[in-house]
């Protein structure tokens, strides 16, 4: 491991006040079928230069990572069948994971295999029912110029009432779980529950014209093109600490976020290594190493967000029991009507 991220690994251990990992003796033998996934890009790196070293520096466990995003890992454990999966621990977000788990490619956890599962927050375990642990999770609230608007929104209502942010709304799209998330919000607020659709969609409509985007909203938010929309907190701190004159608020109604759901896949021959990886990424350390990565809100209550990083990742603590359940079944069920009434309101 290069030095700079033994150096963070060990901030990481100093901070948490637990016992150094280094040269910690290997508790499993070498297992090359142990075979993990994560997302290109930053994440890759994150996790070739900085995650997997620390994990098997802990563990003696140098694991196979294979890179992709959560349409192409349905397709290939499809392809591969649940008797031979070609994951071991597969993290992807729950709308995704929903499908495969009902279709018998994911196992039940063995909470005695997971100590670390005991400390997580209950939003990180409540949607699964115990077969899955979410173990990132992205805040999603209202990011805004702070520069183009006169007043700071404080709640998602504001994105209608408010006269001044008409036409300045940016949304992510319906291929995009945070697309399905806002109807599901909408519906919420506006109808009887998160499933009233009908109500969901006629008010998305008084929204009138939007910029729309399947990934990068932060392109449009640093051009001026918008001036608000739904936004990852991490990704707000990466504009702010670049010099952008942007802010990102816990709405009052609640808050979305971008989960990654980790799953152990059924009859993996690494059944072992696969709990000690997922147990490792749930732990104090994983997850502290996480969140100084990528800003996200640690799901283990043992984290403290230390305070240079509170403005980046304010979300915690107490604040973690605002996050709002969705329906991915719902989603999943009616996904090209749903896909059909969004494009009509505000285009493909």
């Amino acid at each position: 491991m290069k030095d700079f991220n033994r150096r963070r690994m060990l901030q990481a251990l100093v901070a948490l006040g637990g016992a150094s990992i280094v040269n910690a003796p290997a508790v499993y033998a070498q297992a090359n079928n142990l075979v993990i996934t994560t997302y290109g890009g930053s994440w890759e790196k994150f996790w070739r230069d900085i995650l997997v070293p620390a994990f098997t520096e802990q563990s003696g466990i140098d694991p196979t990572l294979d890179i992709g995003l959560g349409r192409v890992y349905m397709t290939n454990m499809r392809a591969a069948g649940a008797e031979n999966p070609p994951y071991s621990c597969v993290m992807t977000n729950e709308i995704y994971s929903t499908v495969l788990r009902e279709e018998g490619f994911f196992e039940k956890l063995d909470l005695s295999k997971l100590p670390n599962y005991a400390d997580l927050y209950p939003v990180a375990t409540a949607a699964s029912d115990g077969w899955a642990a979410v173990g990132l999770i992205s805040p999603i609230g209202i990011g805004y110029r702070t520069d183009m608007v006169s007043e700071a929104p404080t709640k998602w209502t504001d994105l209608w009432d408010n006269p001044e942010l008409a036409g300045r709304l940016g949304l992510y799209n319906i291929v995009n779980s945070a697309g399905k998330m806002f109807l599901m919000l909408t519906s919420k607020i506006y109808g009887s529950g998160i499933d009233d659709l009908d109500t969901g969609f006629a008010k998305l409509k008084e929204l009138g014209r939007v910029y729309q985007t399947d990934f990068n909203m932060s392109t449009a938010m640093a051009t001026g093109e918008i001036a608000v929309a739904p936004f990852d907190f991490g990704e707000i701190a990466r504009l702010r600490n670049q010099g952008l004159p942007v802010d990102c608020i816990i709405p009052e109604e609640g808050l979305m976020m971008w989960d990654q759901t980790f799953n152990i896949t059924a009859n993996t021959p690494s059944r072992e290594e696969a709990y000690a990886y997922l147990d490792f990424v749930l732990s104090p350390v994983g997850q502290d190493l996480l969140m100084r990565e990528f800003f996200v809100s640690p799901v283990n209550k043992k984290v403290t967000v230390p305070a240079e990083l509170a403005k980046d990742v304010p979300v915690s603590g107490e604040a973690m029991s605002q996050f709002i359940a969705w329906d991915w079944d719902l989603m999943n069920d009616n996904a090209e009507e749903i896909a059909r009434r969004w494009n009509e309101i505000f285009g493909a």
